[in-house]
């Protein structure tokens, strides 16, 4: 029988308490425990971004982090992103502007653009895509993704982390 530890997290401003193994990932405690689907796998090697949540408000690939490492860490995932019923600015401008085909991806995506307007309110089209080469696509050639994200920027309140959109 393997040993457990208990792990307090703060998942989208809500308290949990589970117990984990020492080596369950940060990405199968939110999916399988919690029941927060939206953070998708899609690789378990970190290349393709499908699994990045925020961190203490940084974005971070959850398939890299022990679920015990996020001990007392606010964490946010996708499902915490829209406020009272309405999308955030960024999922609004993926819906709007066609950034994903198939979705998969697109979670990482929106929490990896959360991060980039978050410390750069106005980025260039070259900026963007910088922030998210970490984040794969197979089914789009980037340029509504990248579309999204300019327009999100436009968007007044899209640079309002979602961490502190949570607290609020």
């Amino acid at each position: 029988m393997s040993k457990t530890v208990p792990v307090h997290l703060r998942v989208n401003g809500v308290e949990h308490q589970l117990d984990a193994e020492p080596r369950l990932l940060l990405v199968h405690a939110l999916r399988d425990h919690l029941g927060l689907t939206g953070t998708h796998v899609g690789c378990d090697t970190s290349n393709c971004g499908a699994c990045t949540v925020h961190f203490n408000g940084q974005p971070v690939k959850s398939c890299t982090v022990l679920a015990v490492q996020a001990d007392g860490v606010e964490v946010t995932t996708i499902e915490g992103m829209a406020k009272d019923g309405e999308l955030h600015p960024l999922q609004e401008a993926f819906w709007n502007d066609h950034g994903l085909q198939c979705g998969y991806c697109t979670p990482g995506m929106i929490m990896a653009a959360a991060g980039l307007l978050e410390r750069n309110p106005n980025p260039s089209e070259h900026e963007v895509r910088h922030a998210l080469e970490g984040n794969l696509c197979r089914c789009t050639g980037y340029h509504n993704i990248v579309k999204a994200v300019l327009d999100a920027a436009k968007t007044k309140g899209a640079t309002v982390s979602a961490q502190r959109e949570v607290s609020a």
